[in-house]
């Protein structure tokens, strides 16, 4: 058992999480408590060998866990699928789960930060993307080279589909 705001406190790219558990302490998925703050966007993207789940806590998130017609819209919140859905803006208590292969993406387009809880079984450990990630930014003033981005990305099961968006 944690007590709030226990566990590993990872920052970078805009975003703070806090591991509840990982896939190192024999979890079936990393498990996180995130901050998301305003203006933040993931991008869309898709592992090929993992699943994710994610639950609002607190807040707004514009999600999104679908194949859309057509990947080469620039801007995620545009696509939809062959048979119409769209996008979903969705409060507290908003869930969604993004089986393997398929692009998904969340985004706080609000003016204050959203609190979600996020699982995520890549089996390399989401822990250490997050981490990895964090000190590539710091190492960089923020601005990774898109190299050094690929490589991560391809070692954490990762295909970037749309631009990441850091927040306000």
């Amino acid at each position: 058992m944690l007590p709030p705001q226990g566990g590993l406190h990872i920052d970078g790219g805009g975003i703070h999480a806090v591991l509840k558990a990982s896939m190192t302490d024999s979890a079936y998925a990393a498990t996180f408590e995130v901050v998301v703050p305003p203006g933040f966007d993931v991008g869309a993207h898709v592992h090929s060998r993992s699943q994710e789940m994610f639950y609002v806590v607190e807040g707004q998130l514009d999600v999104l866990g679908f194949e859309p017609k057509d990947r080469s819209v620039p801007d995620w919140h545009d696509w939809e699928t062959p048979s119409g859905q769209k996008i979903l803006r969705g409060g507290p208590g908003a869930f969604m789960f993004v089986p393997e292969n398929t692009p998904h993406a969340f985004a706080n387009t609000t003016d204050k930060n959203t609190v979600m809880f996020f699982q995520s079984s890549i089996a390399e450990g989401h822990e250490k993307y997050f981490e990895e990630l964090a000190a590539l930014l710091e190492e960089s003033g923020n601005r990774p080279s898109d190299e050094a981005m690929a490589d991560l990305r391809r070692r954490y099961d990762t295909e970037q589909i749309t631009a990441i968006r850091a927040g306000d």
